[in-house]
């Protein structure tokens, strides 16, 4: 009976280990560092608002209670609640660091999916970046709307209000363009981030959650 006992809490503990666990508390920024203009983000009203302050791009990581670096994520699901001015670009990054590649101060590693309104940008909400790009975006993003990222091993799915626009397995041997060299899985994993694109594009999250998976 003790074992049974020793085993069902044992099987409860990595359970609650799987639970969904939230990343954004909606009062401050706790939890999050920014790789550089940290003035591109502010909370209001519960909302996390996101708006370059200068002429490049930022990104704000989630790192827990880490003092130095962020924390990792390997497999995954993340929930991210998000809206936008009109003409705005964006985006959620996995599986990167703070590298940079250009003076843009673009993430140098992992992928993005892309949150993009504008007309100048081609590649729309849903988008894995420069890897998997919809013309066309499935949403209104002036609205609230869910975009849901799963990483399992090579593969990654997006899903925008419940509807699968992505399903990736990364190549064994894929070589990427020189400038996106970086656009890889870390074999130990790598950081959440959320991009400040440019001074005109703005966009509000809430609700941002991550479910580790085996």
């Amino acid at each position: 009976m003790r074992a049974a006992l020793c085993l069902f809490a044992f099987t409860a503990a990595a359970g609650r280990a799987d639970d969904w666990r939230p990343l954004f508390n909606g009062k401050d920024l706790a939890g999050w560092r920014a790789n550089n203009d940290p003035e591109s983000f502010a909370v209001k009203d519960g909302v996390l608002r996101v708006q370059a302050s200068g002429p490049t791009s930022a990104h704000l990581f989630y790192v827990g209670d880490k003092k130095d670096g962020f924390e990792t994520f390997k497999n995954f699901e993340l929930e991210v609640t998000c809206r936008a001015e009109p003409d705005s670009n964006g985006g959620i990054f996995v599986h990167t660091d703070m590298t940079t590649r250009d003076a843009q101060k673009h993430l140098a590693k992992g992928y993005e999916v892309q949150l993009n309104s504008t007309a100048k940008e081609k590649r729309k909400t849903g988008s894995l970046y420069a890897v998997v790009d919809l013309d066309k975006s499935p949403v209104d993003e002036t609205k609230w709307f869910t975009v849901r990222v799963v990483v399992r091993g090579k593969r990654i799915t997006a899903a925008l209000d419940g509807k699968e626009v992505v399903d990736y397995t990364e190549p064994a041997d894929v070589v990427r363009p020189k400038e996106r060299a970086g656009r890889l899985f870390a074999a130990d994993g790598g950081g959440i981030a959320l991009q400040a694109h440019d001074a005109k594009s703005v966009w509000y999250f809430k609700d941002i959650r991550v479910k580790r998976l085996p």
